[in-house]
């Protein structure tokens, strides 16, 4: 079960990568085919250094540690209640509880 999360994370950040050089060289050929440099245009990835610290822009929005937590922080804030998640744990309980009872039942 671990190797088939690690390989379908993998996958999955591969395909991301591939999405955002793609609209990297999309970016490029629109450049190149128009035969000058527009600054409505953006970059669909770029990175830029500032005080030994490098900060993100994907897509025109600023990507910072900063957003991340905020984001995160404002998640565990709203805490939300997952229909599916408590249906799978109390699934997962009551086969818990059954098997243990089967398996006391089959060894007394």
């Amino acid at each position: 079960m671990k190797m088939f999360m690690v390989k379908s994370i993998g996958i999955a950040s591969l395909m991301l990568i591939c999405v955002l050089t793609g609209m990297q060289l999309a970016n490029n050929g629109i450049d190149r085919m128009k035969g000058y440099d527009d600054p409505n245009f953006q970059t669909a990835v770029s990175f830029h250094e500032k005080d030994n610290q490098i900060n993100t822009s994907i897509l025109g929005n600023d990507l910072t540690s900063h957003d991340l937590e905020a984001k995160k922080k404002k998640l565990e804030e709203i805490n939300a209640f997952n229909f599916f998640s408590s249906m799978g744990k109390k699934m997962s309980e009551g086969l818990t509880n059954s098997s243990d009872k089967l398996i006391r039942f089959i060894t007394d």
